[in-house]
C-alpha cells in the first residue's frame, strides 16, 4: 500500500478542456461519490448519456477541465456563469471540483485549480463562488487552501436523502 500511495503521488497530472468521449470516467468519478451520501448535495447518479447531453450543452462561457494521468480521467472540475438573467453577475462564476475518491488528496484538485482560476482571468471573472456541505471538512479544507474565505452558512440547505445538510458558502476574488 506505501508503493502504491508513493507511486500516485509521482503521477504527471495533465488537465484539459473536457471531451464527449470523458463521459463515462466522468460518471464513474460522480457515481461512487453521489452513492457515498456524504461527499456531495447531488442526490441521483448520472447515466452516461446524461453527461454526455451535459458536455454537449455546457455553457460557451463555461470552463469545464478533467484531470488526466496515465490516459485516465482522476477529476473534474466545472466553472459556470452564476446568472445568466442579468448581466449584473457576469463576473462571477459557479465552480464544482469531483475527485475520484481513490485518488484524493494526490495533487488532483491542485492541478485543476491551477488551470481553472488561469483560465477563468483570462476570460473576465472576477469572482468564483460555490458551496460545500458542512460535513465535508476535506473539501472545504481544499477550497480554504486555494484562497477561497467562507462567506456564511445556509441551515438545512440541502436535503440527501433524509437528512438535512447545512452549506458553507465560499468565495473566491481573482482581482
Amino acid at each position: 500500500m506505501e508503493y502504491e500511495q508513493k507511486a500516485m503521488t509521482m503521477l504527471k497530472i495533465d488537465v484539459r478542456d473536457v471531451r464527449l468521449e470523458d463521459a463515462a470516467e466522468i460518471v464513474g468519478i460522480l457515481n461512487p461519490i453521489i452513492e457515498a451520501g456524504v461527499y456531495t448535495a447531488l442526490d441521483t447518479p448520472v447515466t452516461v448519456e446524461e453527461q454526455r447531453r451535459f458536455i454537449r450543452e455546457f455553457p460557451e462561457r463555461g470552463i469545464f477541465h478533467v484531470a488526466v494521468a496515465d490516459g485516465h480521467v482522476l477529476g473534474l472540475q466545472s466553472l459556470e456563469p452564476f446568472a445568466t438573467y442579468t448581466r449584473a453577475f457576469d463576473h462571477v462564476a459557479v465552480i464544482g471540483t469531483y475527485v475520484a475518491l481513490r485518488h484524493r488528496r494526490r495533487g488532483v484538485a491542485r492541478s485543476l485549480f491551477a488551470a481553472t482560476i488561469a483560465r477563468a482571468v483570462s476570460m473576465g471573472y472576477e469572482k468564483i463562488f460555490t458551496y460545500v456541505r458542512e460535513d465535508n471538512p476535506v473539501a472545504l479544507a481544499t477550497y480554504l487552501a486555494q484562497g477561497f474565505s467562507v462567506v456564511g452558512v445556509a441551515r438545512r440547505h440541502a436535503r440527501v436523502g433524509r437528512k438535512y445538510v447545512n452549506e458553507v458558502f465560499i468565495e473566491k476574488f481573482l482581482t
